[in-house]
């Protein structure tokens, strides 16, 4: 199994969403967040102000999935996220030694 974290462009997560549901993932884990990467943050004028904003609002995606599904949740992420502009976002991949639900007790791929 495999933990799939994707930090991707707010107004993209619904495109995300349905990607990973039309390949069968049912549940994920959403969290806003911040963050900068090359993007670096940018100036903004405020009422006359400029300031400038260092962290830009940002979405991270949480999945787990069975390590044969691995490449197929990734392309659809691409695919969705993807604007060909810089701040699109990043994939991490790590591998998941144990799920346990919690209502059932399942385990492992039984669980996710």
């Amino acid at each position: 199994m495999k933990k799939i974290e994707a930090v991707i462009k707010p107004f993209k997560l619904d495109e995300v969403r349905e990607a990973l549901s039309e390949i069968g993932i049912a549940g994920l884990t959403v969290t806003e967040v911040k963050g900068f990467g090359r993007q670096k943050g940018h100036t903004e004028l405020y009422r006359g102000a400029e300031y400038v904003v260092d962290f830009l609002p940002k979405i991270k995606i949480e999945i787990v999935v069975a390590s044969a599904n691995v490449e197929a949740a990734i392309d659809a992420i691409i695919k969705a996220a993807r604007t060909g502009k810089i701040g699109d976002g990043k994939i991490f991949v790590t591998t998941v030694e144990q799920v346990v639900r919690i209502r059932t007790g399942e385990t492992d791929e039984a669980a996710i």
